[in-house]
């Protein structure tokens, strides 16, 4: 079923907030490393990973779920962690490191968690998936209708947890849904060198599962796959693997040099900008372009919000560095 226009203008404000959260983390992030990068450097040390360009991954799936619904994320998780609806304010001082942040500044960017929307991600590569059969396996014997999402890179397709998460899933009929966020790059090595077969969503069928590939990084295709795919979890059909072909907009990490990409790749994924599209779709539908403004305005002025309260918040005090820590 295609989105209404309600879900449409959802998808959008949260691509859009997305778009502008990375552009203003990017801005904080280099504050302090130049002209020579240093990532100790700055308000925000350690590496960073943009999601710019796979936003419709994110709204497509998520405007199905619920907050109890559990989703697993990547070290790239912004995009996902807004869309489930994470609070914006705790995100952003968590990145900083500072007290006020979704765990008290100890996690950084990469080890998002927050209970409220059952939402967390993790650094290590396929980590997720794991937990989200968990996640899914407890809502049956609940005897809830819940489901768990687990949203992962194409490079996570070829470790054993990826194939022991599929095997689980389809044995106990678990309801969770397998993302794969196709950004054609594994790090710096091409997916064509590192992967058998063209598409991941093929391996579905090896578990006896729904299997949906998703070309062009459409947000409203997208939508109808998960809402087919949640539907079928709901009604206790089991486990789906979706695959997404999405667009890395920046490098891996902020200071990639990115000399792996073929010449002209960077271009071209900008010229096909999701948001941009997605942007013009809505306005030859008759949405009016003055309302799509003002709902970019908002969404800047949320974003700018957050950061200001991530810069005014304090640092953990350095003798509640062993609080959390088990003896």
């Amino acid at each position: 079923m295609p989105p209404s226009l309600e879900v449409r203008l959802w998808m959008y404000t949260n691509m859009v907030k997305s778009r502008r959260y990375e552009e203003a983390i990017k801005l904080a992030y280099l504050e302090g490393k130049r002209p020579l990068f240093n990532m100790a450097k700055g308000p925000i040390p350690g590496e960073m990973h943009l999601s710019s360009g796979q936003e419709p991954c994110a709204v497509g799936v998520c405007a199905h779920l619920r907050a109890e619904d559990a989703v697993t994320a990547t070290h790239r998780p912004h995009h996902i962690a807004i869309a489930k609806g994470v609070d914006l304010n705790g995100m952003t001082a968590e990145i900083f490191g500072k007290r006020d942040g979704l765990s008290g500044g100890r996690g950084g960017h990469m080890h998002l968690f927050d209970p409220t929307v059952n939402f967390c991600c993790s650094g290590i590569v396929a980590q997720g998936m794991g937990p989200a059969v968990g996640a899914g396996l407890a809502a049956k014997l609940r005897a809830r209708d819940g489901v768990a999402v687990s949203f992962i890179g194409e490079g996570a397709a070829n470790q054993g947890a990826f194939h022991e998460s599929l095997n689980l899933a389809a044995v106990w009929n678990v309801p969770v849904i397998f993302v794969i966020e196709d950004n054609a790059w594994g790090i710096s090595v091409a997916k064509e060198s590192s992967t058998a077969i063209s598409r991941n969503s093929e391996r579905a069928a090896a578990y006896g599962m729904a299997g949906w590939f998703v070309p062009d990084n459409d947000a409203d295709e997208i939508y109808a796959v998960a809402g087919a795919a949640v539907e079928r979890a709901r009604s206790g059909h089991g486990p789906s693997l979706i695959e997404i072909q999405t667009s890395r907009l920046e490098g891996h990490f902020m200071g990639d040099a990115e000399g792996y990409r073929p010449k002209g790749e960077v271009q071209a994924l900008w010229a096909r900008d999701p948001i941009v599209s997605y942007r013009q779709r809505l306005v030859e539908s008759g949405v009016d372009d003055a309302r799509l403004g003002r709902i970019e305005r908002e969404q800047q002025v949320a974003v700018d919000a957050a950061f200001a309260f991530a810069r005014a918040s304090n640092y953990p005090e350095p003798q509640s560095a062993l609080q959390t820590v088990f003896a």
